[in-house]
C-alpha cells in the first residue's frame, strides 16, 4: 500500500470514529504523526516562529473570498492571470468545480486528473489548481506535498552548456573544487552518491538535459540540468521526502549557495 493510500485509509478512519470532516481529520492525523516522529528523534521541531507560520487554522475559511484564493493560487507557482489566459476562467470557477468533484476526499491526484480529463484543463495548469484549492482548505501547507512530506526547489542560471555542468558535478577532480567551497554535509552527501556499492553517474540524455538523482540523509534529491535558448542552463537543485517543515529553509539556504559556488567555478 502506497503512503497516500495509507494516509487516506487512516483520515477516513478517524473521519468516521470522531466525526470530523476529512479536512479537520487529514489535519490531525499528520500532527500526530508529527510528533510521534519528533518524539523518535527522527524530525527536528522547528523554531516556534516558524511552526506557527506553517500550522493550520483550526477551520478553513470559507469559500469564496476572492483575495484569499488569488494568494493561494499565487503561491502554487503561477499567477491567476496564468490560469485564465490558458482555460478562460479562474479560481472562482475551478474550485466549485473541484468542491463539486469532492477533491478533499478525492485527493489531490484524482483531482487534478478529473480537471484534466473532464474539463480540458491542461496538466501543468491542473496540478497548479489543485495545490491552489488544496491549500485553499486547509490541506495544504506551503512546500507540502500530497502525502504530507514537505519539499523545497532551488534554481540557478550558469553560463554554461548541459554538457559542461554535467562533467563539473560528475567528474571528480572538478566535482572536488567546486565542493570545497560549499556547505560539507551537502558536499558530502554529493560526493557520496559517486562511491560505494551503487555509485551514480550524471544520465546526460542529449545537449539539452541531464540528471543527477541520489539520497541525502534519507531524503531524495534530484539535480536537473536543461538548456537555455541562447546559451548556458538552469541548474535545479529538487528536495523531496522532508519530514519537516523546518527542514524547507535549511536545505533551501544551503542549496543556494551551493549552486552560486557552481556559478563561480563555471565562470573561472
Amino acid at each position: 500500500m502506497t503512503q497516500l493510500k495509507k494516509l487516506k485509509k487512516a483520515v477516513r478512519a478517524r473521519s468516521r470514529k470522531t466525526g470530523e470532516s476529512y479536512a479537520a481529520a487529514r489535519r490531525q492525523v499528520l500532527e500526530a504523526r508529527r510528533r510521534r516522529a519528533l518524539a523518535r528523534g527522527l524530525v527536528r521541531p522547528a523554531p516556534e516562529s516558524v511552526a506557527r507560520a506553517s500550522r493550520p487554522s483550526a477551520a478553513p475559511a470559507a469559500f469564496p473570498k476572492a483575495a484569499p484564493a488569488a494568494a493561494a493560487f499565487a503561491k502554487s507557482g503561477m499567477s491567476e492571470a496564468a490560469i485564465v489566459k490558458k482555460t478562460g476562467k479562474g479560481l472562482d470557477h475551478w474550485f466549485p468545480v473541484l468542491d463539486a468533484f469532492g477533491a478533499t476526499e478525492k485527493g489531490h491526484k484524482a483531482s487534478a486528473r478529473h480537471l484534466n480529463a473532464a474539463h480540458g484543463v491542461p496538466g501543468w495548469h491542473a496540478q497548479g489548481i489543485t495545490v491552489a484549492y488544496e491549500r485553499r482548505h486547509g490541506l495544504r501547507a506551503l512546500n507540502q506535498s500530497c502525502v504530507g512530506s514537505f519539499q523545497v526547489s532551488v534554481s540557478k542560471a550558469v553560463p554554461a552548456p548541459v554538457t559542461e555542468v554535467a562533467d563539473l558535478i560528475g567528474s571528480a577532480p572538478r566535482r572536488a573544487a567546486w565542493l570545497a567551497d560549499v556547505d560539507p554535509e551537502l558536499a558530502r552527501a554529493l560526493e557520496a552518491a559517486f562511491k560505494g556499492g551503487t555509485p551514480r553517474s550524471v544520465s546526460v540524455r542529449d545537449a539539452t538535459y541531464a540528471r543527477l538523482r541520489y539520497p541525502w540523509d534519507g531524503k531524495a534529491v534530484e539535480l536537473r540540468i536543461t538548456g537555455k535558448k541562447g546559451g548556458g542552463s538552469t541548474v535545479v537543485a529538487d528536495n523531496t521526502s522532508l519530514p519537516d517543515v523546518s527542514l524547507v529553509e535549511d536545505r533551501r539556504s544551503r542549496w543556494r549557495a551551493a549552486l552560486e559556488a557552481l556559478r563561480s567555478h563555471l565562470q573561472r
